[in-house]
């Protein structure tokens, strides 16, 4: 007589149809851990499958950050996965590497010779600007104490910054003062730091790529009118500059543009890696002029894993990945290299602002020459288009294109404005499939009115 047994559920998946399998004929736990097990390759199929909701990375046209690495970048980083960036002492060449990364950029912003570059990486740009407010603070409230001054208002004055300095502001406990924007202008305006800085001012952050237009603050302008400042009251400010995403492209293609540590008042940079220096997702960087700008306080010697290191971060534990990849990418493109990819990123950009202009309803803010490399632009006759441009935005959106729409800074807020970034990958035929598609989106608009609800919800500005 035959014996015949009854195989487990989960035995059967493994040689069932992953969309035939057990769990797929389920809605996929949300709210408590399942029972069991289930085959890798149905967890994996089924997971793939739900992310094709997302958007296409090679589309979004709204972030500044890296969507495309080459096979090299996703061996390494995959090789080191199971390294923890904070472990100095059981991983010892990725923290060189670590260091190394931090004297190219250092060398590459003109930091003083002789000195060995002082600075660290950091889980974006975000963090790494936070380093620069906190050791401004420490400097200043040590300052302050010496000259037996009270040091309890500390203020940071600033033009249109991303949200990761209110951040920091509201976390630290420092007033930003945020300078409205002018007509016309599309950054902070040295003459309007007279009106802000005092004696209580830790620092002026200045903005090399303004998240909302793109261009350039201009920080030697800045410094000089801190010297004045400084001259006429004796406050001695410091600048922080956030290059987070310019701090990789004016080295390459604005060579002339005086930013960096080539001037005395600037103190530190912050950049983020996973942007426009191509690392994947996730690599910020922060660098100090001299080693003496970053205060000996906010350095920690701690005894972990078996060894004694010092460490300045707000994030402990990460992967030591994409500090290895941003290596790599110094190694593999060179001074060369990342000048001709910034260079074609720029050119399509170019190309991008011409075609947008020769459209007809829209009028460029800033066409993108001169700084990274982006378009950005506004509707030259609002009232009279017939559509907004955040109906724009949703139009392309159907097409896959993430284009984003939102208001300027006060006091510029009435001005809203679209803003298209080329980085790496972004091809010129792609621009040119965007301009194709942007031109129909135009003629849908323009050929049927949109209605206008009372209150509408907008897709708006999230980077």
């Amino acid at each position: 007589m035959a014996l015949h047994q009854t195989k487990d559920t989960h035995a059967r998946d493994d040689g069932t149809d992953v969309f035939a399998s057990v769990l797929s004929g389920q809605v996929l736990p949300k709210y408590r851990i399942p029972d069991d097990h289930s085959p890798a390759e149905v967890v994996y199929s089924l997971l793939h499958n739900e992310l094709l909701l997302d958007g296409n990375a090679a589309q979004n046209l709204a972030t500044f950050c890296t969507t495309w690495s080459d096979d090299a970048v996703h061996r390494l980083m995959n090789e080191c996965l199971d390294k923890n960036m904070i472990d100095k002492d059981e991983y010892p060449q990725t923290a060189e590497i670590e260091a190394r990364c931090v004297n190219i950029l250092a060398d590459l912003w003109n930091a003083p010779p002789g000195h060995v570059g002082t600075g660290c990486s950091t889980t974006g740009s975000s963090e790494a600007a936070m380093l620069g407010g906190l050791a401004l603070k420490w400097r200043w409230r040590e300052r302050r104490r010496a000259e037996g001054k009270p040091a309890d208002r500390p203020n940071l004055v600033c033009g249109p910054v991303q949200i990761c300095w209110e951040k920091f502001a509201r976390y630290f406990d420092v007033e930003l003062r945020q300078v409205p924007l002018e007509p016309g202008a599309t950054g902070l305006r040295p003459h309007q730091l007279a009106g802000y800085v005092d004696e209580n001012t830790i620092g002026v952050v200045a903005i090399l790529g303004v998240t909302y237009t793109c261009d350039y603050e201009p920080v030697a302008e800045i410094a000089a009118a801190l010297d004045r400042i400084q001259a006429e009251h004796g406050w001695d400010v410091p600048v922080h500059v956030d290059a987070a995403s310019g701090g990789f492209v004016a080295p390459f293609l604005h060579p002339e543009t005086v930013w960096d540590f080539r001037l005395p008042r600037v103190a530190s940079v912050n950049t983020s890696g996973h942007k426009y220096g191509l690392a994947p997702l996730g690599v910020g960087w922060i660098v100090w002029r001299t080693a003496d700008l970053l205060p000996a306080q906010l350095v920690f010697d701690v005894d972990y894993l078996g060894g004694d290191m010092p460490t300045f971060a707000l994030n402990f534990s990460r992967p030591g990945g994409e500090v290895i990849a941003q290596y790599y990418l110094f190694l593999r493109l060179g001074r060369g290299g990342y000048r001709r990819v910034q260079q074609a990123c720029a050119d399509t950009a170019r190309y991008l602002a011409a075609e947008i202009e020769g459209m007809g309803p829209f009028t460029l803010l800033y066409d993108g020459q001169g700084a990274l490399p982006a378009v950005s632009y506004t509707l030259t006759d609002p009232a009279a288009a017939g559509f907004t441009l955040y109906d724009l935005s949703d139009r392309l959106r159907m097409r896959g294109w993430q284009v984003p729409s939102y208001p300027l800074p006060a006091d510029r807020q009435d001005t809203v404005v679209q803003r298209v970034l080329i980085r790496h990958g972004v091809t010129r035929d792609q621009a040119a499939l965007l301009v194709d598609d942007l031109r129909r989106a135009v003629e849908h608009l323009t050929a049927t009115p949109q209605p206008v609800p009372a209150t509408a919800p907008r897709s708006g500005f999230h980077h």
